[in-house]
């Protein structure tokens, strides 16, 4: 006889799932963290095989170049590589800007001036100024130690060798010097 009201399919289904809830809750949950932590290595390891191919191709792309560099001419060889002297300008609002660099090969001119060179520390450009000998100075170590004003004029002699002192050299906004700073003394001062 056929049971045409589904209640052999409806028992069934009864009877599949009081199968599953018979099953301890903790061992389902068991499964379910299992799964979780295969889940994140596995996302683990991919992410670490991403980084460590990525690496890998930057240290061979460093290590490789990728287009040959064209060969130095003669004309490349031999022009001197000359960097042009700009004066530092102040900033908004500044009375003077300023330039470390070594003050050196002083020479006394006729008409009360001083000319020396001036090598900047940061680029390493080499100019000549030309300055009033009553530029003032502010020195310890080339006069001796004791932190005092002189005028460039009294310098003369101290600053007319190679380099040996490393200056602050104030522009104004011309780009005219006001005055040098011995830059050991701004350091420790």
């Amino acid at each position: 006889m056929v049971d045409e009201t589904g209640l052999g399919d409806h028992l069934a289904d009864l009877a599949a799932s009081g199968q599953r809830f018979a099953v301890p809750l903790a061992a389902e949950q068991i499964r379910t963290r299992g799964n979780q932590r295969r889940r994140r290595k596995q996302a683990v390891q991919t992410s670490v095989g991403v980084v460590v191919t990525a690496a890998l191709a930057v240290g061979v792309l460093s290590l490789v170049r990728l287009a040959p560099e064209p060969a130095t001419t003669a004309a490349k060889a031999t022009a001197p590589n000359i960097l042009r002297f700009m004066p530092p300008t102040p900033a908004p609002g500044e009375e003077y800007a300023s330039e470390l660099g070594y003050v050196y090969d002083a020479v006394l001119l006729e008409g009360d001036t001083v000319q020396v060179t001036v090598e900047q520390l940061r680029t390493g450009v080499v100019h000549k100024v030309t300055m009033p000998t009553e530029t003032l100075v502010e020195v310890k170590h080339v006069a001796g130690g004791k932190p005092v004003d002189m005028r460039l004029g009294e310098l003369v002699g101290r600053l007319r060798a190679g380099p040996h002192w490393v200056f602050a050299v104030d522009y104004d906004g011309e780009g005219r010097i006001r005055s040098l700073r011995e830059a050991f003394w701004l350091t420790t001062e």
